[in-house]
């Protein structure tokens, strides 16, 4: 077994090929290219197989990683998708989204070890492998691969509200088992996030669009620009004949800074600036369908991984000089460390330790430049985190002709406010127990909309958990009508 693992550590890290930053910040194609056979090979047996599986248990949902590994080796790539189809409805997403530094990759053992001359090298990379295999699978079987049977229809109907992560997980698992999903969506198509909050660099969005075909495939319906709160409601869907309803709306409401000059044309919200900047047209509706202006100067505020879509999206659109403005250091940052090194080198500058005081106009009301204060760091805040002070007299300026704030999100309130019987609390965050069960029967919720802005894998964690909890409610019902 030593020299088995001596062995096993002895393999360096195969390198994930990616384009050169001159050539992708001129294209919206994905920065990463992929891994050939042959080297997901050779990076699957770096694994050691270790018996306890760190990575498994640090992985939302609980995918069996050294088991798909061990097939992937083989050359059993298809095998190995099978093994992260068990436990994930999204595993080309995943593995192409996830902060797998903070989850199965920054538990992975051989990323602990020391190897023979005493060096290290980082974990094997779960991510762009489970990416790999479920991107030859698809392309060997020209689509998702089709369940061997589905359970017989139940006669059950559930509406699902939002297409997101966790909505998609939900419609699959039910489907599966015979009831009748329907997705409602805001947006003109279905995918939520995935397609609205994602750029193009980071997951092309015919990924989305194969796994939308393969839920209609099994019986989900799609009904989209649709806005549930406004356009129907919870209790309209019920009294309509749905036997159970869940929420998965997400937490798609930008904050935002509160200071002067917010409204200025130019400042835009980080979603609205991100699917204006990377999607066509017929995508978008009515009120994000003018096109963004030519840009020069582009400022960024906030220091997450949205932050960096929106930076390096301004790339892409040509802008000349794109700053990203951050109040404490990268130390602190939440996002993605590859995401940082991605826009750095695409020529994104970044000013840490900047906090911006107002966002400045012209006489025409468009924004021109974004006023700033330096900031210094003091004791820890509640989140753990030094906090920032302004430093006096150091204020300054950043030229600007479009600003995105991407400070974070929050859940739309308009729900659980037109929504009888429904708790939520005062962050319009929907009160669930452990299944996802709400305070009102036969409705349930997960993911951001109960969680806060979080990450596409404990959405869809919180959906398949929420999905087994509504299969067991409708099981103490009597069907009341047959497909």
């Amino acid at each position: 077994m030593k020299n088995q693992v001596a062995r096993r550590l002895s393999i360096s890290v195969q390198p994930v090929p990616k384009q050169d930053p001159e050539t992708r910040k001129r294209n919206f194609d994905e920065t990463y290219i992929g891994f050939d056979l042959n080297a997901a090979k050779i990076e699957a047996s770096r694994c050691i197989q270790c018996p306890s599986a760190p990575c498994q248990e640090a992985c939302p949902v609980n995918n069996d990683i050294p088991g798909a590994f061990a097939l992937l080796e083989l050359g059993d790539a298809e095998g190995a998708a099978n093994k992260f189809r068990e436990t994930s409805n999204l595993p080309e997403m995943c593995g192409r989204l996830c902060p797998q530094e903070k989850l199965c990759e920054g538990a992975c053992v051989v990323g602990f070890a020391i190897r023979p001359g005493g060096q290290k090298e980082p974990p094997v990379t779960i991510g762009k492998l489970e990416a790999f295999c479920t991107d030859y699978q698809r392309q060997q079987l020209s689509g998702y691969p089709m369940p061997a049977e589905l359970a017989e229809p139940t006669g059950f109907k559930v509406a699902i509200i939002g297409s997101g992560p966790a909505g998609l997980a939900v419609a699959e698992q039910l489907a599966m088992r015979g009831h009748s999903p329907t997705v409602f969506e805001f947006w003109p198509e279905p995918g939520g996030v995935l397609v609205y909050g994602i750029p193009n660099f980071k997951m092309r969005k015919n990924i989305v669009d194969e796994y939308i075909a393969h839920l209609e495939a099994i019986g989900v319906t799609f009904q989209c620009n649709t806005y549930v709160g406004k356009d129907v409601t919870i209790d309209s869907l019920m009294k309509a004949g749905y036997d159970a309803v869940f929420l998965g709306t997400g937490a798609g409401v930008g904050n935002q800074m509160e200071i002067e000059g917010e409204d200025l044309a130019g400042v835009y919200s980080a979603t609205e600036f991100l699917v204006r900047g990377n999607l066509a047209v017929d995508q978008l509706p009515e009120h994000f369908r003018e096109p963004l202006p030519r840009l020069q100067n582009v400022v960024v505020i906030g220091g997450g991984d949205t932050a960096m879509d929106c930076v390096r999206t301004a790339i892409r659109l040509g802008a000349e000089h794109v700053s990203c403005v951050y109040r404490r250091t990268e130390a602190e940052m939440l996002g993605r460390g590859e995401e940082r090194k991605n826009a750095r080198e695409e020529g994104v500058n970044f000013e840490m330790l900047t906090l911006p005081t107002r966002i400045i106009g012209n006489d025409e009301g468009h924004v021109i430049s974004v006023e700033c204060q330096r900031m210094e760091l003091g004791e820890p805040d509640e989140s753990g985190r030094r906090r920032p002070i302004p430093v006096k007299g150091s204020e300054f300026t950043i030229p600007a002709d479009a600003v995105a704030i991407a400070i974070g999100y929050g859940a739309d309130p308009v729900v659980p406010r037109t929504t009888s019987g429904l708790k939520a609390d005062r962050k319009a965050l929907i009160q669930v127990d452990r299944s996802g069960r709400t305070s009102r029967a036969g409705v349930f919720a997960g993911g951001d909309n109960v969680n806060g802005a979080d990450l596409v894998v404990t959405a869809l964690a919180a959906g398949r958990k929420a999905a087994d909890a509504i299969d067991g409610y409708l099981a103490t019902l009597t069907p009341r009508r047959r497909r």
